[in-house]
Order: structure tokens, then C-alpha cells, then sequence
């Protein structure tokens, strides 16, 4: 990796990091620059405006989360949703970050209509994905509305999940909200 592009990843890094603890509009290039100890002026040589860099990092969350989840059929329609919400809860565990896109569609109303547009279609992907799973099952009882409905009610199960957790008790809150229990 050349060292323009190691810099433009280390901004991307901490800019993901303030959206997932903040939000997007709780945070400035000076912040970035302080952190990682450059200039504001190279930060927008990356990346002009602050728009671009919620693009580039609202994109890249995406791809790494649909692709963590695999084909929609690689496993037992169950097996799926478990694995879907311990995506989640793995991210949450890992220093009670929320999803990327859960605190974009909180501001949705303030965001750039690139970011908006991003942060939709990981809503978009993750409905997709889910739907599929839900239909994926050779035994599925799920017409492609009643799938549709089951995605819709377990991605906000789980967002809403995260926000209740990171108001209550943290991860007992969020094991609790996805009856996850370790065996």
C-alpha cells in the first residue's frame, strides 16, 4: 500500500471511529488532523470536502459488512440470522461502537445527500441480504412480503437494539434485546 493511500485509510479509520461513537455532524477535519497528526490541508487533499469522506467511509463499512455476512444461502436460514446478529453484537463487544449507518440514519435529516444516499444503501444491502436469507430455506413458509417484513423487523431489532444498549447496561442490555446466550 503506497503512503498516499495508507494516509487516506488512517483518516478513513478515525473518521469511522467518530461516527460510530458521535455521529457524523460531532466531529471537524481539525479533529481528524489532531489525532493523526497532520495538517487539515492534507486531509482535503484526500479528501475535498467532509461529504467525500463520509462517502468513502460510509461505502467502505458497507462492502466490509455485507461481505462478512457471505451468500445468503451458505447456511441454514437460522445459522444466517444468528450469525447476522452476532455481527452486531461482536461490533458493539468490541468497544460498544454502534453500527456506522444506524448513527447516519440518526442525523439522516443533516447528512449531505451523498452520505444520506450511502448510509441508504446499506439499509438497502442488509434488507436485501436478509430477505434472501429468509427466503432462502427449501421448507420456507415466507412469501417475498412476509421475508421482507422479517428483515425490516430484525434490522431494527438490532439497531435499535444498539441504542438501547449503549443507554442502559451496555452488552447485557444488548444480549438480552437478541436473546443471546453463550453456550
Amino acid at each position: 500500500m503506497s503512503e498516499r493511500s495508507k494516509t487516506a485509510s488512517a483518516i478513513m479509520d478515525i473518521a469511522e471511529d467518530y461516527i460510530r461513537t458521535r455521529g457524523y455532524n460531532a466531529f471537524s477535519f481539525r479533529d481528524i488532523s489532531a489525532e493523526i497528526g497532520i495538517k487539515t490541508a492534507s486531509i482535503h487533499y484526500h479528501f475535498p470536502s467532509k461529504a467525500d469522506l463520509g462517502v468513502a467511509v460510509t461505502q467502505r463499512y458497507t462492502e466490509r459488512f455485507i461481505e462478512s455476512l457471505g451468500d445468503a444461502d451458505a447456511y441454514p436460514a437460522m445459522e444466517q440470522v444468528r450469525r447476522y446478529k452476532e455481527a452486531f453484537r461482536s461490533s458493539y463487544a468490541a468497544g460498544e461502537q454502534m453500527c456506522l449507518c444506524g448513527m447516519l440514519g440518526a442525523e439522516i435529516s443533516s447528512l449531505p445527500d451523498n452520505v444520506m444516499m450511502k448510509s441508504k444503501a446499506f439499509f438497502d444491502q442488509n434488507m436485501s441480504w436478509l430477505t434472501r436469507v429468509f427466503l432462502s430455506d427449501k421448507a420456507s413458509e415466507y412469501s417475498e412480503d412476509s421475508a421482507q417484513s422479517e428483515a425490516l423487523k430484525l434490522l431494527a431489532l438490532l439497531e435499535g437494539g444498539l441504542i438501547v444498549a449503549r443507554t442502559l447496561d451496555g452488552l447485557k442490555t444488548f444480549d438480552q434485546i437478541i436473546d443471546f446466550n453463550p453456550q
